[in-house]
C-alpha cells in the first residue's frame, strides 16, 4: 500500500516550491531590490511603492505585510472563485510567507552598483517566479488575473499588465527619480527573460515523425500528452518506399519525455522538431488547479 500517492507527491512538490520561492523573493527584496531602490513589476512593485511613499512623505513606516496582503485580497478571490482552490491555497502561502519574511529578514548589503543590483535582482526574481510556475502555483497578484482572463475568458491581457507596470514605474520615477524607474525596467527585463528560459509549459513544439509504426507511436503521443496527431502518407525519395509522417503539436515540457518513448517504440523513426510561435485552433492545455 502506497503511503504517498502521485497526488500527494504533486502537492508536496507544489507547497515545497512555494516555500522555497517565498524565501527567495523575500531575500531578493531585502538585498538587491533594496540596494538599488528598485520597483519590481506586479503587486510587489505597488506594495513597495506605497511603502516608500508613506516613509518619504509622511515619515511613517508601514510593514510590507500590511500593504501586500490587502492588495492581493481581490486577486485571491478571483483565484479561489474561478481558477482553482489548490492553486489559490498554495499561492496564498507564497503571498503570506514572502510578505512576513520580507519584514523579518534584515537588510542585506550586497552591492552599491545599481546596475548589478538590477541585473542579478531580476535574475533571482525570475528564478523565484519560475519555481512557483514549475510547482503549479503563483506569486499572486497579476498572475491570478492573467490566468483568469486567458483560460476562462479566452483573452490575453498581458499588454494591459505591462501598461499597469509602466504606470507604476512612471509614478515611481516622478516621485523618487527617473534613474530608479529606468533601472527597474532592467530588473523586470531580466526577470521576464529568466522566466521565459526556465518555464516551458506554455511553449509549443511541432513534431514531424517519419515512422513505419504510426499506430504505436500515436498511442504514445496520446497517452503521454493527451494530444492528437495527423497522419500524412509519404514516400521516401531515395528508397521509393511508402512511409507515414505523424504531425503533432505538444508543449515544450512534454517533448523530451515523448521523444524518448517514440525512439523506444520505433528506433528507426526520424523526428523533426520545430519551434511553434502561434497556433489557432483547439489545443489541449493540461491544468492542475
Amino acid at each position: 500500500m502506497k503511503i504517498f500517492t502521485d497526488r500527494h507527491k504533486k502537492e508536496l512538490r507544489r507547497y515545497g516550491l512555494a516555500i522555497i520561492s517565498s524565501a527567495i523573493m523575500a531575500y531578493n527584496v531585502k538585498s538587491f531590490v533594496h540596494a538599488g531602490n528598485l520597483f519590481p513589476g506586479g503587486f510587489m512593485g505597488v506594495a513597495i511603492l506605497v511603502q516608500e511613499c508613506f516613509r518619504k512623505f509622511l515619515g511613517i513606516y508601514i510593514p510590507y505585510t500590511m500593504i501586500n496582503i490587502p492588495l492581493n485580497l481581490f486577486p485571491i478571490y478571483i483565484g479561489y472563485r474561478y481558477v482553482g482552490k489548490r492553486f489559490t491555497a498554495s499561492s496564498c502561502i507564497v503571498i503570506v510567507l514572502s510578505s512576513f519574511l520580507t519584514d523579518l529578514i534584515p537588510v542585506q548589503h550586497i552591492t552599491n552598483d545599481v546596475m548589478l543590483a538590477s541585473i542579478f535582482g531580476g535574475l533571482i526574481s525570475g528564478v523565484a517566479i519560475s519555481l512557483c510556475l514549475i510547482g503549479n502555483t503563483s506569486s499572486g497578484g497579476t498572475d491570478f488575473i492573467a490566468i483568469y482572463f486567458s483560460e476562462r475568458k479566452g483573452k490575453d491581457i498581458w499588454n494591459y499588465i505591462l501598461l499597469a507596470n509602466a504606470m507604476v514605474l512612471c509614478i515611481a520615477g516622478y516621485l523618487f527619480g527617473w534613474d530608479k524607474a529606468l533601472y527597474s525596467i532592467i530588473f523586470q527585463f531580466f526577470a521576464t527573460q529568466t522566466v521565459t528560459s526556465l518555464h516551458k509549459k506554455y511553449k509549443k513544439i511541432t513534431l514531424f515523425i517519419v515512422t513505419r509504426k504510426p499506430d504505436e507511436v500515436y498511442r504514445k503521443i496520446s497517452d503521454l500528452t493527451n494530444h492528437s496527431a495527423t497522419i500524412l502518407k509519404g514516400e521516401g525519395c531515395f528508397s521509393r518506399e511508402e512511409t507515414t509522417v505523424l504531425y503533432s503539436v505538444v508543449s515544450s515540457g512534454e517533448a523530451r519525455m515523448l521523444l524518448k518513448k517514440v525512439k523506444d517504440t520505433d528506433p528507426h523513426a526520424f523526428i523533426n522538431i520545430m519551434k511553434t510561435d502561434y497556433i489557432n485552433g483547439r489545443f489541449y492545455q493540461k491544468t492542475d488547479y
